[in-house]
C-alpha cells in the first residue's frame, strides 16, 4: 500500500531531520564506542523505522519499495551502521516471515518486530559458503515427535550478538546439492543448542554488529519451519533480490553525504591563495560523483518501481546493487583524495565514511556475483528467442 504523496514527503523530510539532528552527532562516539546510544535506538523504534516496510495490521508503515528506498537515502545520509541496525527487521528478517510464515507465525513475530521488541538477523552465510550460497554445511533433521535438530555454523552474521529472532538457513535433505533441499527455521535467542561468538572487530561500520553462531543439536519445534520444508532456497534469494535494492539505495544515500562533505572541505580549504573547488582537476572529481550519484539513484527508483509493479526484477536488483556499491567506494575514495591529509585522519568523517562503504561490495553478493547473476540472465533471454 503507497502513502499519498504528502504522507511520503513529510515522513521522509522527519528522517532528514532526524539524522540532522540526532544521528550525525552521535557518529563519532557510536565508531569510537562500537556501540549505539539506546536513547537514539528508542527514538528510531518512535519514528517507526523498525517496520516501515511491514504491514500496517502488524504495526508498521506498510512502506512499498519506491517509497522504501526514498526513506533509505535519507536515512544513510548518516553512517550506515544505523541503518544496519534496523536492516534485517524490515528486510531478510521481517519480509521473510510476512512472505513465508504462517498466520500463527506472522501474528506472533510481526507486531514485535515492526515496533523494534524484537530484533532479528537472517543466517545464511557459512565459513565455506559465503559467494556460494547453496554449498550449506548446516544440517537440520527431523526427529519422530516432529521437532528439527539442527547442527552447524554461521558466519559474519549481522546482529548475531543483539538478534531476539534468527531466520536460520540449513539443509533438510540428506543428499541434495544446490538450493534444492533447503529450509529455514525461526530459532529464538534462548534456544539450547544455540551459541555466539564474540562480536567481529571490523573495517567499519562500527555500531552495526556482525558475528559467528553455532548450534549443537539445537532443537526446536515442528512450528519453527518457515514457508515449505525444503523450498526455503526460493524464499532466500527472493528477500536477497529485495535487499539489494534496499543496499544500492543505501550506497546512494551515503554517497550523497560523501558528496557534500566534499564540496564543504572545496569552498573552505585554500591552496595557492584560492578555494580548492576552484581548481578544475577537483571540480572534475566532484562532478564525475554527482553523475554517478544520480546515475545510481536513477537506476534504485527505476527497479524500486519494477519491484512494485510485480515484475520481475532479478537481475535488475542485482544491477543496483553492483553498480551502487562500486559508485559509493569510487565517490568515497574521490572525498578523501579532495580532503587530503585531513581525509587520512580518523576525526575526519570522510575517513570513517570511507571504511564504512566498503562493506556496500561484499554483503548480499559481491559485485562478481552479481556480474555472473546479471550476465545469465542476459544469456538465458538471448538464448530463449
Amino acid at each position: 500500500m503507497a502513502l499519498d504523496a504528502e504522507t511520503l514527503k513529510e515522513f521522509t523530510a522527519s528522517v532528514a531531520r532526524f539524522v540532522r539532528e540526532r544521528l550525525i552527532p552521535v557518529e563519532a562516539q557510536v565508531a569510537s564506542t562500537d556501540q549505539i546510544p539506546q536513547d537514539v535506538i528508542q527514538d528510531m523504534r518512535q519514528l517507526g523505522l523498525f517496520g516501515m516496510t511491514l504491514p500496517a495490521q502488524y504495526g508498521g508503515l506498510e512502506l512499498n519499495a519506491s517509497e522504501e528506498v526514498q526513506v533509505v537515502f535519507e536515512l544513510c545520509y548518516a553512517a550506515p551502521a544505523f541503518r544496519g541496525y534496523v536492516g534485517a527487521n524490515n528486510s531478510l528478517g521481517g519480509r521473510a516471515i510476512l512472505w513465508g510464515g504462517t498466520d500463527q507465525q506472522r501474528n506472533h513475530y510481526l507486531p514485535r518486530i515492526a515496533s523494534g521488541e524484537l530484533l532479528t538477523a537472517f543466517a545464511l552465510t557459512e565459513p565455506s559458503s559465503g559467494s556460494d550460497a547453496t554449498a550449506l554445511n548446516t544440517r537440520a533433521h527431523k526427529r519422530e515427535d516432529g521437532c528439527w535438530v539442527i547442527n552447524g555454523g554461521k558466519r559474519f552474521i549481522t546482529g548475531a550478538s543483539e538478534a531476539d529472532l534468527i531466520n536460520v538457513v540449513a539443509r533438510t535433505e540428506p543428499g541434495s546439492t544446490g538450493g534444492n533441499g533447503v529450509s529455514v527455521f525461526l530459532v529464538e535467542r534462548a534456544t539450547p543448542g544455540m551459541t555466539q561468538a564474540p562480536p567481529d572487530r571490523k573495517m567499519g561500520q562500527q555500531g552495526a554488529h556482525t558475528g559467528d553462531l553455532y548450534f549443537e543439536d539445537c532443537v526446536v519445534p515442528a512450528d519453527a519451519l518457515l514457508g515449505e520444508e525444503g523450498k526455503g532456497f526460493k524464499l532466500t534469494m527472493r528477500t536477497i533480490d529485495r535487499g539489494r535494492v534496499h543496499i544500492g539505495a543505501a550506497s546512494v544515500g551515503l554517497a550523497r553525504r560523501l558528496i557534500d562533505e566534499m564540496l564543504r572541505y572545496a569552498l573552505e580549504r585554500r591552496q595557492f591563495g584560492q578555494a580548492i573547488a576552484d581548481f578544475q582537476l577537483v571540480q572534475a572529481m566532484i562532478a564525475d560523483s554527482q553523475a554517478e550519484y544520480l546515475a545510481a539513484r536513477s537506476l534504485v527508483m527505476q527497479t524500486a518501481a519494477r519491484c512494485d509493479r510485480g515484475e520481475d526484477f532479478s537481475m535488475d536488483a542485482a544491477c543496483c546493487k553492483m553498480y551502487a556499491s562500486e559508485m559509493v567506494g569510487r565517490v568515497a575514495d574521490r572525498a578523501v583524495q579532495i580532503f587530503g591529509g585531513a581525509g587520512y585522519m580518523q576525526d575526519c568523517p570522510v575517513e570513517r565514511l570511507y571504511r564504512d562503504a566498503r562493506i556496500f561490495r561484499i554483503y548480499e553478493g559481491t559485485t562478481q556475483i552479481q556480474q555472473i547473476t546479471i550476465a545469465k540472465h542476459l544469456v538465458r533471454a538471448a538464448a530463449a528467442h
